[in-house]
């Protein structure tokens, strides 16, 4: 269940470190031989995170929607989230294949390790991981100064939202992951834990699915007082949920729906937090409206 919920997150917003212990290894090779190797990154998140520490040029290979910068545009595509091009990937002959644990097949990871290249895992389960898996890429392409800086900025601007919202009172959020069949987020998944640092309540916290699937009834009895439904760049997805029939609801009756950009909450990157502060005073902007209504 954990597999398909990371590929229906994964499924979405692709056009939006518990890691082994084996990957801080380098195998003594030189600094410069590291920021030579030929590497395919097969996720949008690691892409963006290698661009972030200057070895974006060392990517020959990539998957679908890695759109993040520009130049990641002109990567070679060998695969989506459901399937890889395992014969073009062999073809490139890369010195190492950074694949993401839970978000790319499984069974092609397989065929990948048992053609004998080297696959390092991105694995990243908390927002602080984004910082342990720089320091990891960091080492892996002989830039560790900039890795490490790049991990300390994320790492201290985390925390400071952290302690922006931490004793805040708490609003009630509902979050539209996704509205055919309605889903949303809960206990560990990745906005989950965005929720919680802007200092909102999710009636669906405890779900014992990540992802789970919930009826319209169920949403509505709890009156949300925000609405969340993230969208392509930020937009209002023309499959969300027309939220506008339920005036009843705290969140509709007071115009508090917001729709943060897919493209970066939704991936384990530095740049997520530009846009989870928006989502962050959003929140807040209700919060204060609430308190001062009693």
């Amino acid at each position: 269940m954990r597999q398909l919920n990371h590929y229906l997150l994964s499924a979405f917003f692709w056009a939006s470190l518990a890691v082994h212990p084996n990957l801080y290894a380098v195998n003594g090779d030189s600094k410069d031989s590291l920021q030579k190797q030929r590497i395919i990154a097969l996720a949008p998140h690691i892409v963006e995170s290698l661009y972030a520490i200057g070895a974006g040029e060392q990517i020959i290979g990539t998957t679908a929607f890695a759109d993040y910068p520009e130049a990641a545009k002109d990567i070679l595509q060998v695969g989506n989230y459901a399937r890889l091009q395992i014969e073009k990937i062999i073809q490139l002959q890369p010195d190492v294949i950074i694949a993401w644990k839970t978000g790319n097949p499984t069974d092609d990871l397989a065929r990948l390790e048992k053609y004998q290249l080297k696959v390092i895992y991105s694995d990243p389960q908390t927002l602080e991981d984004v910082g342990k898996e720089l320091i990891m890429l960091g080492k892996l392409t002989g830039r560790e100064a900039a890795s490490n800086s790049v991990a300390k900025r994320y790492l201290t601007r985390l925390q400071k939202i952290k302690k922006t919202y931490a004793e805040q009172h708490k609003v009630s959020v509902f979050y539209e992951l996704w509205s055919r069949p309605i889903r949303t987020v809960s206990n560990k998944a990745w906005p989950q834990q965005q929720l919680e640092l802007c200092g909102a309540s999710n009636p669906f916290k405890n779900a014992t699915d990540d992802y789970p699937t919930v009826g319209l009834e169920q949403v509505l009895v709890t009156l949300p007082q925000v609405v969340v439904q993230p969208g392509h760049t930020g937009a209002e997805s023309p499959d969300a949920l027309n939220w506008s029939q339920w005036q009843h609801i705290p969140a509709v009756k007071n115009n508090f729906i917001f729709h943060p950009n897919a493209d970066k909450v939704h991936r384990m990157t530095t740049r997520m937090l530009d846009e989870v502060v928006i989502l962050c005073e959003q929140i807040d902007t209700a919060r204060q409206f609430y308190l001062t209504q009693g």
